[in-house]
């Protein structure tokens, strides 16, 4: 679906039906992105609501990285606010490592590579761990995981001998992160 931007939506909804006043304002805010990509860039957003919940999920993929926010609030024209003031602030927060040499820039237009933003915060870690990690089956890993009062934990799967990742998402329920084939 394209709109006033260049670039190309994906405008998708669960549990909503995507009015033309929600797609109109989609593409009003976030279309406003349009200064940092190349027009052929694909902008995928899913509004859905559950409950009194209303969430906006934007994924923008480039080559090498997705640029990713999700919002939700009671409105959903809040949070289509909000996605595009978090996306612009990723943009300009993370430039230099989205065009660092090692990636390709092929999905930015030349004005946002060669604009200087000045970096509020830099990733900074603070501390490194350093564990043995063993063979366990995943829903071993979730209990692990629940004893330390962590969000995610890194295990080795006993069935496939592979290093994965569990972890907690926001509805109380689990994931894995394991490696493609």
């Amino acid at each position: 679906m394209e709109g006033m931007s260049d670039m190309k939506f994906i405008i998708s909804g669960r549990n909503i039906d995507v009015t033309e006043g929600l797609k109109s304002a989609v593409l009003d805010k976030i279309g406003k992105l349009e200064k940092y990509f190349t027009p052929e860039t694909e902008v995928h957003v899913t509004l859905s609501v559950e409950k009194d919940r209303q969430k906006i999920e934007v994924t923008i993929p480039v080559k090498g990285n997705i640029i990713r926010s999700e919002q939700v609030s009671n409105d959903m024209y809040v949070s289509i606010d909000l996605v595009e003031e978090i996306i612009e602030r990723q943009l300009k927060k993370y430039k230099n490592k989205l065009v660092d040499l090692k990636q390709s820039n092929a999905n930015f237009k030349k004005e946002y590579i060669e604009k200087d933003y000045m970096e509020d915060e830099e990733i900074k870690i603070a501390k490194s761990k350093h564990f043995d990690i063993k063979p366990m089956y995943p829903e071993d890993a979730c209990i692990q995981m629940e004893l330390l009062s962590h969000n995610f934990f890194v295990f080795v799967n006993a069935d496939t001998d592979q290093v994965n990742v569990v972890y907690k998402r926001k509805n109380n329920t689990y994931g894995i992160i394991e490696p493609e084939e």
